[in-house]
């Protein structure tokens, strides 16, 4: 079963559970089950099949949507799980452009939302509208630092960055950046790719 996911019914279950004697709980979940982060989103998909049916004597219903890895399309899910099924909090979404277009629809409706994605921008810094938002996986900040630690201790002297041309490339490379600065680590280049390219030949051949 997926941890993450597991994890994010969890705290879904309790917060919901928190603010009223219900019961019926509905949690709704827009993952990327087609697209680009599919490798991450099928599975995601799969385990809400196998998660309980009743928490603390609740009845829980799962109402999950595909947003195909869009960042458009996970705004509408998130709008849908809101205004026509009424959820109780929100599972989702898979990715870090998606979680983050998501906060401002979550956060005016108040309803809350567990990310499954891993940029800490997805929860920092907290304000009136990141206070609805959560989240399961380690933070690009903890594994930025893990891989420059390592980096480090192998004795490598100077660094090359290849990331996706988005949100999470932009949030991670960021991350990346300060954690080497830090350890006196140089940053010669920088390249992009788009998340639906096959190749990053020509990236790796200009670093």
């Amino acid at each position: 079963m997926n941890q993450a996911v597991v994890r994010a019914l969890l705290v879904a279950a309790t917060l919901a559970l928190a603010t009223a004697a219900v019961a019926q709980v509905r949690i709704g979940v827009t993952v990327s089950a087609t697209g680009p982060a599919a490798s991450l989103g099928i599975p995601e998909k799969n385990t809400i099949a196998l998660c309980p049916k009743t928490i603390a004597g609740s009845n829980v219903e799962y109402i999950v949507l595909d947003d195909a890895t869009d960042t458009t399309t996970a705004v509408q899910n998130t709008r849908k799980l809101i205004s026509e099924n009424k959820v109780d909090a929100i599972i989702g979404s898979t990715t870090t452009p998606n979680s983050l277009a998501m906060i401002d629809v979550f956060a005016e409706a108040e309803t809350p939302v567990i990310s499954l994605a891993s940029s800490i921008r997805i929860i920092d810094p907290v304000d009136a509208k990141k206070a609805w938002s959560f989240k399961t996986p380690q933070t690009d900040v903890m594994m930025a630092g893990a891989i420059l630690e390592h980096a480090a201790a192998t004795g490598v002297k100077t660094l090359g960055y290849i990331g996706f041309n988005d949100a999470l490339g932009e949030a991670f490379f960021a991350e990346v950046d300060k954690a080497a600065a830090t350890r006196k680590m140089p940053l010669i280049a920088s390249e992009r790719y788009a998340p639906k390219d096959t190749s990053v030949t020509g990236q790796v051949l200009k670093l």
